[in-house]
């Protein structure tokens, strides 16, 4: 007759066995495969605590159920979520700057936006040359030239 434990001791090892295979296949099932062995491991040590093959499957199970039901779905949200800061070049754009080199139509100079300094073109109705110490307002970026008014 087999023990009581020895079915518990299987679920704590398929569990391990799961969370290796997610890490030998470089996490492509979205650590599902690895979280889902952490389930079925802890009910197997519910199980061995509680000394009962019935509460070591029941817990695993319940376990794996509320990590479908629940936390996969906001672990996956938090995953997939977009940054809502922008980054260096699209925080600028709408600032005001300060020439610190002449831009004229055709030739790009450089302003200070906050504590950067940017390369800086001149848009293509802004007509007039900025002179040192003018204010522009940043328009656009191409690239790592700001566009400015």
């Amino acid at each position: 007759m087999v023990g009581e434990n020895f079915w518990n001791w299987i679920l704590i090892g398929v569990g391990g066995m799961m969370i290796v295979a997610e890490l030998l296949m470089g996490a492509v099932t979205g650590f599902d495969l690895a979280l889902m062995g952490v389930a079925v491991a802890a009910g197997g040590l519910v199980g061995l605590y509680f000394s009962s093959t019935k509460i070591g499957l029941l817990a695993g199970g319940i376990l794996a159920v509320l990590y479908v039901l629940v936390v996969r779905r906001k672990l996956r949200a938090r995953l997939l979520s977009k940054p809502t800061q922008p980054t260096n070049v699209d925080a600028v754009i709408g600032s005001i700057g300060v020439v610190v080199q002449r831009i004229a139509i055709h030739d790009a100079g450089r302003v200070k936006v906050g504590n950067e300094e940017w390369r800086a073109s001149l848009a293509p109705d802004a007509g007039e040359v900025r002179e040192i110490g003018q204010t522009v307002r940043v328009e656009a970026a191409s690239g790592v030239t700001l566009v400015v008014r």
